[in-house]
């Protein structure tokens, strides 16, 4: 009797042995699924809303959420730049950052350009590229080389209402076979009240350059930033002899004859110096209300100063400040307070600051000579007087 009871629970057990087993496994494999779909959902770009607006008012093309948003973007920035302390950081050189230097580089593609999954448009907010739409620039940096464009366009890209593409696209000058869609590609999304912004020093000395742009819009924003030519020169060189040790000596490239003096301006590190010529020709096909010059000087001696100018030239609220810079001993110039929360430093990479060769004073007084004429001329077309001479 003992013994058939237990084959009994016997029978039993085994009979229930692989519907247990059955219901375990798929509990198991409705687990897995579950959790796999919640990851793929967390994946997905979602789109960001803020404030208590209802349902009817999240759709990007309405005015209120996108001025809703860059609120919110202002308020996080302002928020994170309060109370922060001074910290020195590598923003990375320009070639890092994918800037096209060389002549007949290639360009890089816009996804390296500009990272369209999520970007934080330079000022640190990530921003999901759901938002906005790309849109062609309403200001460019055009030049000048070596003037302390990359340092500005930095500067710039801490305001919300600033959207630019780090790298040089160099479309005006190099790439403008390639269309203005592939150009308006490279850009950052926007939304209503942020401004597109580029940077490319070379178009200023590209005589194709002015027309080419105009034809783009005609009420393009165009700002300069200049220094001395004489010294501009100097760095100019540094650079390339930072890529090219044997490269002869800054006199014998500046100086046709060192007997004469005379001054070799078919070099382009002594062309790029004489602003007054470029700027004859932008302005046959813009006004000069259209530009802004910047000191580049100025710029590192009272950046928040000049950054107030070149927001009221671009319609910005002033909200890049003195509170945003400190004074790097080490290497000389103005770099950015790091953010709050931010583990990323705010200073220009290495290949800013590097000491300069030296160069005989007899070189460089002739240098002086030689630009002065065309520095005053510069003076009066662009109603500033620099202080150069």
């Amino acid at each position: 009797m003992g013994c058939s009871g237990c084959r009994v629970r016997f029978n039993l057990g085994k009979a229930l042995l692989p519907k247990v087993s059955v219901f375990f496994t798929m509990l198991l494999v409705f687990t897995c699924l579950f959790y796999c779909l919640a990851g793929v959902c967390d994946s997905v770009p979602r789109t960001l809303y803020y404030g208590d607006y209802d349902d009817k008012s999240r759709g990007l093309d309405n005015p209120r959420s996108q001025a809703l948003l860059r609120s919110h973007l202002a308020e996080e920035l302002e928020s994170r730049w309060n109370g922060t302390d001074s910290a020195e950081s590598a923003l990375g050189d320009a070639e890092e950052r994918g800037t096209v230097d060389a002549p007949g580089q290639q360009l890089p593609s816009p996804s390296l350009i500009y990272d369209g999954a999520t970007d934080d448009g330079g000022n640190g907010i990530p921003v999901s590229n759901t938002f906005g739409t790309k849109k062609i620039p309403q200001a460019i940096i055009i030049g000048v080389k070596k003037g302390g464009t990359r340092a500005l366009l930095e500067f710039l890209r801490i305001h919300p209402d600033v959207r630019a593409v780090g790298a040089e696209p160099h479309f005006f000058d190099r790439f403008y076979d390639k269309g203005l869609e592939w150009y308006r590609s490279l850009m950052p999304r926007t939304l209503d009240g942020q401004i597109t912004m580029e940077k490319t020093p070379s178009y200023f000395v590209t005589k194709e350059a002015p027309a080419r742009v105009r034809t783009m819009n005609c009420d393009t924003k165009l700002i300069v930033v200049v220094r001395d030519p004489v010294t501009r020169a100097v760095s100019d060189y540094t650079q390339t002899l930072s890529k090219n040790p044997g490269l002869p000596t800054f006199q014998s490239l500046a100086l046709k004859n060192a007997t004469t003096g005379l001054i070799d301006t078919t070099w382009s590190a002594v062309r790029i110096g004489l602003y007054a010529r470029h700027l004859e020709n932008w302005l046959q096909h813009f006004p000069l209300s259209h530009f802004l010059f910047v000191s580049g000087e100025r710029l590192v001696s009272d950046p928040a100063g000049e950054m107030g100018r070149v927001q009221d030239f671009l319609g910005l609220k002033r909200v890049v400040s003195d509170k945003h810079f400190y004074f790097n001993q080490t290497k000389g110039f103005p770099c950015l307070k790091k953010p709050e929360g931010s583990s990323r430093p705010r200073c220009l990479g290495k290949s800013k600051g590097r000491p300069h060769p030296r160069i005989p004073s007899e070189v460089l007084r002739r240098l002086r000579d030689f630009y002065r004429p065309f520095n005053h001329r510069f003076y009066q077309m662009s109603g500033q007087d620099f202080g150069w001479d």
